[in-house]
């Protein structure tokens, strides 16, 4: 369905004021052109009826590594396709496709292949630039990633890549590393976020890092120090350095499996709904089944994990493997888990991200001018129907 002009009647508008009461969104060649309360009149229209659902933006994935047996780094063009439509049913309008620690020559290829899957994605969620996870992370807190390929920054190196492609939009590193300060200007410089991620730095170090252009932390609680001592001395550690910068933006893994919830409740208490972003950081399990043996990363040469308690492992159980999460699955978590509002779960998911990413002109919010990026759903955060720039990309049957 591609429809030119669009109507959403008798929805439940979620805006970032307050609830919209039986409401209509008007959409025009993919564009919001109008969200008001009660009817309005659109000759010709093709009209969908909320009936009485919710009504909300798209839902933006700023880290995801892949779902539906699809990972970014399977060097393939369908891969991206694959996880791009496969999202769309859980209401994913934007993603950011994440990579994993790999060697600098399969990380080119996969920029190679996020620019001809980005021009013919016509069925799936929106990409919104590539995020470098790594290589450049403290081993000790390498999680998941293959500690075949960590390594400080190399400025020839990262140069090199950065100079190859103007896809990349963030790229993941720990600031305490030799290099990583430079690093992060020069990320910057180019127009692209540094984030903090696997890493044991330190306070002092975090705010030299925030102070140069490190301004999100990558999965909060996960894969990062907390308080430390050092020759009987503590130290705080990233977990609290973020909570003590107040404008230093968080992602959370809400799957309710990487953190219990009062972890999720003491990060929206101190945090706030306009600094946290809700990520899946989903790999290609996500839709998989309970109990299947997946690979992490490129499907040739990538970790063994396995999907158990609705989660990704390592075989030896010593720590997740990502997620197996949907974008649908972490608002539900904090409404019913978290006991957060359900505009500011909502929130969580499409505004806040798309500030972080840039995107707030265009994306995260149901606003005349904007993409009609437009989500469906029920009470339990059901989806019933996707719409991606004005084209129903999804309609629960």
């Amino acid at each position: 369905m591609n429809e030119q002009r669009l109507k959403i009647i008798n929805g439940k508008i979620i805006t970032p004021r307050r609830i919209i009461p039986n409401g209509t969104i008007l959409v025009e060649s993919g564009k919001i052109i109008a969200v008001e309360e009660g009817n309005i009149e659109a000759n010709g229209a093709v009209v969908i009826d909320a009936g009485g659902k919710y009504v909300s933006p798209g839902f933006i994935d700023i880290h995801i590594h892949g779902s539906a047996g699809a990972d970014f780094m399977d060097g393939e063009e369908e891969a991206f396709l694959t996880i791009a439509e496969a999202n769309t049913k859980n209401g994913t309008t934007a993603m950011t496709p994440t990579t994993l620690t790999s060697e600098k020559e399969g990380l080119l290829h996969t920029l190679d292949l996020y620019d001809s899957a980005n021009k013919k994605n016509t069925k799936g969620a929106q990409f919104l630039g590539m995020h470098l996870e790594g290589p450049y992370f403290a081993l000790n807190q390498r999680g998941a990633q293959d500690p075949r390929y960590i390594r400080d920054p190399d400025p020839a190196e990262y140069k090199e890549v950065i100079a190859y492609s103007k896809n990349i939009a963030r790229w993941s590193a720990a600031p305490e590393l030799k290099g990583a300060i430079e690093f992060g200007q020069y990320c910057c410089s180019k127009g692209i976020m540094p984030a903090i991620a696997h890493t044991d730095a330190i306070y002092e170090e975090v705010i030299k890092a925030f102070d140069n252009g490190y301004t999100l932390a990558t999965h909060m609680y996960s894969a990062m120090s907390g308080v430390t001592r050092r020759n009987a001395y503590r130290y705080a550690g990233v977990i609290e350095s973020a909570f003590l910068i107040d404008e230093m933006n968080v992602e959370v893994i809400a799957d309710g499996k990487h953190l219990p919830a009062p972890l999720l409740k003491l990060i929206y208490k101190i945090k706030g709904p306009d600094r946290i972003a809700l990520i899946t950081d989903a790999i290609r399990g996500a839709g998989m089944k309970e109990g299947d043996t997946v690979v992490l990363g490129n499907k040739h040469t990538g970790l063994q994990a396995i999907i158990e308690d609705s989660v990704a492992k390592l075989p030896d159980r010593s720590s997740f493997a990502g997620s197996v999460a949907t974008t649908d699955r972490l608002v539900r978590t904090m409404v019913n888990i978290a006991e957060v509002p359900l505009a500011d779960a909502v929130r969580m998911m499409t505004a806040t991200p798309a500030t972080i990413m840039g995107v707030a002109d265009r994306k995260g919010t149901l606003a005349p001018g904007k993409d009609a990026d437009i989500v469906v759903f029920d009470g339990n955060i059901n989806v019933e129907t996707t719409i991606v720039n004005g084209r129903v990309v999804y309609q629960k049957q």
